[in-house]
């Protein structure tokens, strides 16, 4: 629960860094969709956005999630039976990845109207308040918090 500190232009530059052949306008549309949503929420836009870079691989995806699905943290993806959610667009995609980290960092109600499907599966609403805390509870991945700070430490320099 924290502003972000990176600019659009930052989280742009720091995508195309790690991710040349993107569509340079649908990462600048994501970029700015991130900062809006987590300004919303409370959340931080650094923190949703390299959480999405590390969930697609930036953006390459080729796991469960598709491009298509405008799923951009591999919400509800738990095997080739339940591939994940799909969202209408890309800003609606956005805002249950944003809602979603919400309920992981706080007890706090959400502020917009609830599009995340998988929110109320989050329980206690506020257990990981950290990023470290988000291994082991989002991701079984042992090392998830440290790729996060790890992808963090490089997006702020």
């Amino acid at each position: 629960m924290a502003q972000g500190i990176a600019d659009e232009a930052r989280l742009v530059a720091f995508f195309a860094r790690n991710n040349r052949k993107a569509d340079a306008a649908k990462v600048r549309r994501l970029a700015a969709y991130y900062i809006e949503e987590a300004r919303a929420e409370g959340i931080s836009s650094d923190v949703a956005f390299v959480q999405m870079c590390l969930e697609t691989g930036f953006l390459r995806f080729g796991g469960l999630v598709t491009v298509d699905m405008n799923n951009f943290c591999g919400l509800g993806s738990m095997g080739k039976k339940s591939p994940g959610v799909r969202f209408p667009d890309e800003r609606t995609g956005v805002r249950a990845h944003v809602q979603h980290l919400k309920g992981y960092a706080s007890a706090e109600p959400l502020a917009l109207a609830p599009v995340d499907p998988r929110y109320r599966y989050i329980k206690p609403k506020g257990k990981a308040p950290t990023v470290s805390q988000l291994a082991g509870t989002w991701a079984m991945d042992r090392s998830y918090g440290t790729k996060l700070r790890a992808l963090l430490n490089e997006l702020r320099g």
